[in-house]
């Protein structure tokens, strides 16, 4: 294969400038996003995604899912695609470049090659897969899951909102019902740019982060019960409360942590307290533990100290302790050969990286279970996601766009 010359690299401005302009569709009320996934402003941002597409020369067509596929032929129609992309949905309160970076940078690099005249052996392919983020739909990489087939679609269908939409129909109210079946799609190769959402590349002073692996996670939902009573006429050693249970486990779950550093992480994030009053001891408190290695032995052992210890803790103190797994996928180790040419682009342009490991989910965790795949990150402000005051550098754009473009090009062959 050729490796594209040095001198080849996207229009940074045009980047910048389709980011913003999607950034007006579903605008947050802090200069960030709300674009929630089958909301009409779903709808509207993919609406211009397509037009985008098309007028770059792709054909662009949807699956059951509503998951996006915009076609770019190739010199070989029989050669199986290079696939590129993310998600355009966003948090409630999301930014403007989580998810959107991966996909636009991937158009970008279909409209770069038109400027240069450049065409590829393999056709390629930009990709926006439906309901990565999970914030109304869960879980999260929802289409991507049921593309894998690690999810069902008529499951993935019957999730709901919080006010009781159902997905499907909700998709079909957008109008993005695709009917190509979810995953007949082959791929030669899936690469998906994405900010770091965290702080290591930036405090490191890189332009781009080499991902080798994603974690591994196991979401374990927890109820402790314990006995409501008046919290002003109870004396304490009469009081079963629910609440010292939860002050327990979450020590525990940071211990279990910190005992495997640098290689873990453990919170607890979702946290119900009933029944949530002034002056009633809680008597449940439910709350879900998020434990995160990109090591499976690791991971494993954090769930089974936890289930061998948070149930005597409880105990101890005269509260009942159960525990179920409701979220789970292994730690997925990125495609050797894609990563030694992501790192290959980055030292032909003159970019600074190093190797990291994701700490969130992406669609391209579940679609590295059936093609070789990689991700490449740039730096975020501060690590901060999930927040409208996500911010990245045009510049850190540029790096991991032309990283990308060129990674994409010498793996869908370039041929002129």
């Amino acid at each position: 294969m050729t490796a594209p010359a040095a001198n080849m690299k996207i229009n940074a401005d045009r980047l910048w400038d389709s980011i913003h302009e999607m950034a007006e569709i579903g605008p947050g009320i802090a200069g960030g996003s709300n674009r929630q996934a089958l909301t009409d402003e779903d709808g509207e941002g993919r609406a211009l995604f397509q037009r985008w597409c098309e007028e770059a020369g792709g054909t662009v067509k949807v699956d059951a899912m509503g998951t996006m596929f915009a076609e770019f032929p190739g010199e070989d129609p029989d050669a199986l695609p290079v696939y590129v992309g993310s998600h355009l949905d966003t948090q409630p309160t999301g930014g403007r470049y989580d998810g959107v970076l991966g996909v636009l940078s991937g158009l970008e690099v279909i409209r770069t090659m038109r400027d240069l005249g450049l065409r590829t052996r393999r056709p390629i392919v930009v990709t926006n897969w439906t309901n990565e983020e999970g914030t109304r739909f869960a879980p999260a990489m929802l289409a991507s899951g049921v593309f894998a087939g690690v999810l069902d679609q008529d499951w993935a269908y019957a999730r709901e909102d919080a006010k009781g939409a159902r997905f499907g129909d909700e998709l079909a109210r957008i109008g993005w019902k695709g009917d190509e079946p979810v995953g007949q799609r082959k791929m030669h190769a899936f690469f998906e740019l994405h900010i770091e959402q965290g702080p290591i590349l930036e405090a490191e002073g890189k332009d781009v982060g080499v991902v080798t692996h994603g974690q591994g996670l196991r979401w374990i939902q927890c109820t402790v019960t314990g006995k409501g009573q008046h919290t002003g006429s109870t004396p304490m050693y009469m009081r079963r409360n629910a609440g010292r249970g939860l002050a327990r486990v979450t020590e525990l779950v940071h211990d279990i942590a910190i005992a495997r550093q640098p290689a873990a992480v453990g919170a607890i994030g979702h946290i119900d307290v009933y029944p949530n009053s002034r002056n009633i001891i809680p008597e449940k408190v439910v709350f879900t533990v998020d434990f995160r290695s990109h090591i499976l032995d690791t991971l494993e052992d954090m769930v089974a100290e936890f289930h061998a210890t948070a149930p005597g803790l409880c105990a101890d103190i005269g509260l009942n302790f159960k525990a179920e797994q409701v979220g789970a996928f292994d730690p997925p180790a990125f495609d050797e050969t894609l990563l030694k040419r992501v790192r290959a682009a980055a030292d032909r342009l003159g970019h600074s990286h190093m190797d990291i490991v994701s700490g969130a989910g992406h669609d391209a965790c579940w679609i590295n279970r059936l093609y070789p795949t990689v991700m490449i990150m740039t730096p975020c402000v501060d690590g901060l996601s999930h927040n409208e005051a996500e911010d990245i550098s045009k510049d850190w754009a540029e790096a991991g766009s032309n990283v990308l473009l060129h990674a994409v090009l010498e793996t869908a062959e370039i041929v002129a």
